[in-house]
């Protein structure tokens, strides 16, 4: 039997996920993560949060999640934690809203679970002796020839997660359980049903958890500094002509049609943002195609290819996309930043999401993309590879 910290949420997947550790015979605490405003209750010990028990109210606009992820417990018998991770939570919206500032579009997403639910919640798992920790991911682990966990798409293909936990530092996949898997989202439900949990039919969350409104660009200026420079401006087609004006760049990400609030007789789409000039540039759907991106703050969970040395593998680009074949090149010798270069043009590279590398069903790293590489300026680098 092992100690396991799990973070649950309040949805049915990682109440399941408590069900079948349980079931499994392990002993289960589980973690709620607060990241609403503190009640004057609320208190905190030099950099870390009290842990405090389940029932106590603090101001949260997840609260009723906080609940359900009690009744939960309560009902499977496990004991039953609400951390409050303000401070730690602050760090993600910061960067949130500087990524939007600067013209990107963040992944916050991949960024708590970086940070948080495989960062401090370890922290808190190694204050109370516990061996892992474990989350209702859909994503698995397998264990190599060579004793090492290997991180793995989910069965269930349309509920997949892997791709928002490359960022996990690689030594602690051996300390993760990812209990939901090796299940499809129906048989989850079924079994929460099945064993009584109140959370069974819950729909899911799909927003992002502290952007309350669900306009992200409305809480990106409400948080932006007040002396901080309006980022409304001008959209303009490829050959510079003005089309229109937009409140904000913050608003918008590449790829994007819906939404811009202009019509030019044929679809368009948001070819790229220039913070510099404000400017949101729109062209048709084929100039949206690019043979490549350079990815910065790259993270491997096997060891990177060699320098120089060209990897076939899959990239994927965006959460709701799939994997496209791809050569990867790492730029430096430690694999902090690579090249892809896909076998055919991909569309609507945003700067600012992650590109994850496959070898099948294997997550073997990825990085922030910081730019594409079009078209016109990839043949030679093509020719090198050949």
């Amino acid at each position: 039997m092992a100690r396991i910290v799990l973070a649950m949420s309040g949805g049915v997947d990682s109440s399941a996920a408590a069900h079948l550790l349980v079931q499994q015979g392990h002993e289960v605490i589980g973690v709620f993560m607060r990241h609403g405003e503190e009640s004057t209750a609320a208190c905190q010990v030099d950099s870390l949060p009290v842990v405090q028990r389940a029932g106590h109210k603090q101001g949260c606009c997840t609260a009723s999640d906080a609940a359900d992820a009690r009744r939960v417990a309560q009902r499977l018998g496990i004991t039953f934690y609400s951390l409050n991770l303000q401070r730690d939570f602050k760090r993600i919206v910061d960067y949130f809203v500087d990524d939007y500032s600067r013209g990107r579009t963040p992944n916050p997403c991949v960024q708590c679970n970086n940070w948080i639910k495989f960062g401090r919640l370890f922290d808190y798992a190694d204050g109370v002796q516990a061996d892992y920790v474990a989350t209702g991911h859909y994503a698995r682990l397998l264990r190599g020839d060579d004793g090492q966990m290997k991180l793995m798409r989910g069965v269930d293909r349309g509920k997949d997660q892997s791709y928002v936990l490359y960022g996990i530092k690689r030594e602690r996949l051996q300390r993760m359980l990812l209990p939901v898997g090796d299940f499809t989202k129906p048989q989850i439900r079924a079994l929460a049903a099945e064993v009584g949990l109140s959370v069974a039919a819950k729909k899911d969350s799909q927003e992002i958890c502290f952007v309350t409104s669900g306009h992200h660009a409305d809480f990106v200026r409400a948080r932006r500094a007040p002396d901080a420079r309006s980022t409304g401006g001008s959209f303009v087609t490829l050959d510079g002509q003005v089309v229109g004006q937009h409140q904000g760049y913050e608003a918008f990400t590449v790829g994007q049609r819906k939404g811009l609030g202009i019509a030019l007789g044929e679809p368009h789409f948001v070819v790229r943002i220039e913070p510099e000039t404000c400017n949101v540039v729109l062209g048709p759907r084929h100039a949206l195609r690019q043979q490549g991106l350079i990815a910065s703050d790259c993270n491997w969970l096997v060891d990177p290819p060699p320098l120089g040395e060209a990897l076939r593998c899959a990239v994927q680009i965006r959460y709701n996309s799939s994997p496209k074949p791809a050569k990867v090149i790492c730029g430096e010798a430690d694999g902090s930043s690579f090249r892809v270069y896909f076998d055919q043009p991909e569309e609507g590279i945003a700067p600012g999401q992650a590109a994850v590398v496959f070898a099948a069903d294997r997550v073997l790293g990825g990085g922030w993309i910081a730019a594409a590489i079009p078209l016109a300026q990839s043949d030679a680098n093509l020719m090198e590879l050949r």
